[in-house]
């Protein structure tokens, strides 16, 4: 069974710097890169605040999955990627907001930094669109 390759873009000039897409989908397959917290102009959201930032993160995805023809409630897989893994519990206290219900599996790490340094945390995640019987 052969799929065509959906590029999700949300304008972001460096997607055709660095060569990558915001999300990319596969027939029922969505995956959506690290997702940094930053607002459609490029600036960072919620400076100091990993709540704030994990907040952005994750409607960053939202509008991803939406434009890809799903949402929210197929994600499968969230990662949650913080500089600071003391922070963890502010971070998921936000992803728990948004995902009680579907109760994805989820990792949680801890990286050096990111490549801006006031990021405090990436979310990357994984859908699978409705009932899929490939």
């Amino acid at each position: 069974m052969s799929y065509d390759r959906e590029l999700i873009s949300n304008g972001n000039p460096m997607e055709r710097t660095v060569g990558f897409s915001r999300a990319v989908r596969v027939g029922p397959f969505i995956s959506v890169g690290g997702t940094a917290p930053v607002d459609p102009d490029g600036n960072t959201v919620g400076i100091g605040d990993v709540a704030a930032q994990t907040r952005q993160c994750i409607e960053i995805i939202k509008a991803a999955l939406e434009q890809a023809g799903s949402g929210l409630q197929d994600v499968v897989r969230t990662r949650v990627i913080l500089t600071d893994i003391d922070n963890w519990k502010a971070a998921i206290d936000v992803r728990k907001e948004y995902f009680t219900d579907v109760r994805p599996v989820d990792t949680i790490m801890a990286v050096d930094r990111f490549v801006n340094p006031d990021w405090l945390v990436e979310l990357e995640a994984d859908a699978i669109i409705g009932d899929w019987n490939g």
